[in-house]
């Protein structure tokens, strides 16, 4: 998010989050269930999840085993199964603690040989 604040034409003196904490950057309020106590976080996040459903079709075509145009990204049930069967890609985020587990095993593997 400080990322995009930097990144846009006008600089904000103040900045809405939902929960999310921004650091020292900016002046802001991480307002817990923000998207649904806020108009402007509300509006964010249908956006926010619009895009990101666009990506994962999109992310889809490049990796069909994975199911994203169905699940797109969320750790549903089956998102966590494919990626056990067919492992980590780049697109994944290496905070999501499945993706962790994996890379750990995997390492864990490595180191054995």
């Amino acid at each position: 998010m400080i990322d995009a604040i930097h990144h846009i034409a006008i600089q904000p003196d103040f900045a809405l989050s939902d929960a999310m904490p921004l650091g020292d950057e900016i002046a802001h309020n991480a307002i817990i269930k923000g998207d649904s106590l806020s108009m402007s976080i509300g509006a964010a996040s249908i956006l926010a999840k619009v895009t990101r459903d666009r990506i994962m079709k999109k992310y889809d075509l490049q990796y069909p085993e994975y199911g994203f145009a169905q699940h797109k990204g969320y750790p549903t049930k089956q998102h966590k199964e494919l990626l056990k069967m067919y492992g980590v890609t780049p697109i994944h985020r290496r905070s999501f603690q499945p993706v962790i587990d994996i890379l750990n095993e995997q390492l864990a593997l490595e180191l054995e040989v």
